[in-house]
């Protein structure tokens, strides 16, 4: 596993489990398995009305909590100072811990500044290791950073091969935020498993094409969360820190961009 440090010498796994679409006991099976496979990150949201099955499922592991980095965000019914303070605890609460490593505003809204200054004291009270955003373009986050006393360690954007957002993840990090990409792989709307490019570059590593597309990602600097409800595909996903991409292979990946949003967040 390799490591981003986010701020305050918290180190984030580059490679992450995202879990927006598992409940239940199917969720529970799901996350427990990606924690056997390895994983080291899981990332939930109030929005998934998860955090029960993901809490348990790491209970159910029987890892120590400091062995696993765990994320969950704030959205909209949190529009206000107190709101966004009472569902901290709410999640905390949720989650069956006393703290989560990295707190996000899972978009831009117009109460942002209050909301995200409860997730600054929720960061100084030890509630949160760190704090960040979510779906926040530059404009956005020049906003918020302009006017928060402590900046946002991370932004989790929409990232893949084909919208990689590489100015935008050169300027956060240039200013001390690490992006993380949502859908490394597009939810399915381009056939990212089949691009010739990413085939090609992968055999000649003796990799597929997903793990090209997520090598890609992290040699840029870009952390990543995808999600599979199938342990095979946990394990792939997974295998990606034992080879590297050539320059060269990275200008030809590169190609694939064509600056366009597929989901148009938010």
């Amino acid at each position: 596993m390799e490591y981003f440090e986010i701020g305050n010498g918290v180190q984030m796994p580059a490679l992450g489990f995202g879990t927006w679409t598992l409940r239940g006991e199917e969720g529970r099976r799901c996350i427990r398995e990606a924690l056997e496979v390895g994983y080291r990150l899981l990332d939930t949201a109030r929005m998934y009305e998860n955090e029960d099955v993901v809490g348990q499922a790491l209970r159910d592991s029987g890892l120590p909590r400091e062995e696993v980095f765990l994320t969950t965000k704030l959205w909209e019914p949190s529009n206000s100072y107190q709101k966004a303070k009472a569902d901290i605890d709410r999640s905390l609460k949720t989650l069956g811990t006393d703290y989560v490593d990295l707190l996000l505003l899972h978009e831009p809204y117009p109460e942002s500044e209050e909301m995200y200054r409860a997730m600054e004291e929720a960061l100084r009270a030890g509630k949160a290791r760190a704090i960040g955003v979510s779906n926040f373009n530059q404009e956005e986050y020049d906003r918020l950073a302009e006017r928060c006393s402590i900046r946002p360690a991370v932004n989790q954007v929409e990232s893949h091969v084909y919208y990689p957002r590489l100015t935008l993840q050169k300027d956060l990090a240039a200013r001390g935020t690490r992006m993380q990409s949502w859908a490394p792989f597009t939810e399915g709307r381009r056939d990212v498993f089949h691009e010739p490019v990413l085939v090609e570059i992968g055999a000649a590593h003796g990799k597929t094409a997903a793990q090209t597309a997520l090598r890609y990602l992290v040699q840029n600097g870009i952390a990543v969360i995808p999600k599979s409800a199938h342990r095979e595909r946990m394990e792939e996903n997974f295998s990606i820190f034992d080879f590297a991409l050539t320059g060269e292979e990275m200008a030809r990946i590169g190609q694939l961009t064509d600056g366009v949003s597929l989901f148009g967040w938010p």
